[in-house]
């Protein structure tokens, strides 16, 4: 009699999580904005998203990869130290689950012009785009988003170190690679918001290309814990 398949553990479960919440946040945001009228992703944020009555699509996703990224921090507590790195690393994953959760919670100022308005001058996601002060939930959207953009660098970093104690000098890296490359766009990024910079026409895409970079490294990590005898 042929043994019926073993059941996933549920610290794998948990690690598949971090695995599969950066493509699906990414292809999230990418269906979402190219559904929503005038919402030019390569120069607008993702959180811009989030505005609006049609806002909840991406209140939604930032939430779900929240929660995704919360269930991998525990798979990577319990995994090998060696193969992701100081306990820091899945504390720093959570943080990075709570970043986006709360990111979801608190929507983002309008900037650059979206939602866009009508000819009458309301915006037809009922948000005053032209307005430039900010709101409590704009900036406890940004508070949020340190433990995403500030956090994953340093897990990274973390987990190179501990790869170049042990000689594993392809995945220390790639783990520094995936920090700079964080770093650098979005600072990049940053620099494309400030008034009248040259960069805003491309601000959309450098915020893009940092979440690659730090989203792309989660989901290895969290394959290379899955994995632990692959190399």
């Amino acid at each position: 009699m042929p043994k019926a398949p073993r059941p996933l553990q549920s610290g794998t479960t948990r690690l598949l999580c971090g695995a599969i919440a950066g493509p699906l946040f990414a292809s999230g945001f990418t269906a979402i904005g190219a559904a929503r009228a005038g919402y030019d992703w390569q120069r607008l944020p993702v959180s811009s998203l989030a505005i609006g009555r049609h806002g909840w699509w991406q209140r939604i996703n930032f939430i779900v990869a929240g929660l995704l990224y919360s269930c991998a921090a525990g798979g990577l507590r319990r995994s090998a130290g060696r193969r992701v790195g100081p306990r820091a690393v899945p504390a720093l994953v959570a943080g990075v689950g709570i970043g986006l959760i709360g990111s979801g919670m608190f929507v983002t100022d309008p900037v650059g012009g979206f939602p866009p308005a009508t000819s009458g001058g309301a915006s037809l996601d009922h948000t005053d785009s032209g307005a430039r002060e900010t709101t409590l939930a704009g900036r406890l959207h940004n508070l949020f988003a340190i433990p995403i953009f500030a956090g994953i660098p340093v897990a990274s970093v973390a987990s190179a170190a501990t790869a170049l104690r042990s000689r594993d000098y392809r995945w220390a890296c790639y783990s520094a690679a995936s920090s700079l490359a964080m770093i650098g766009t979005f600072a990049l990024f940053g620099s494309a918001l400030a008034d009248g910079s040259r960069l805003a026409s491309r601000g959309g895409i450098f915020q893009r290309l940092s979440i690659a970079s730090g989203f792309s490294w989660l989901t290895a990590l969290s394959l290379r814990a899955v994995f632990p005898h692959a190399d």
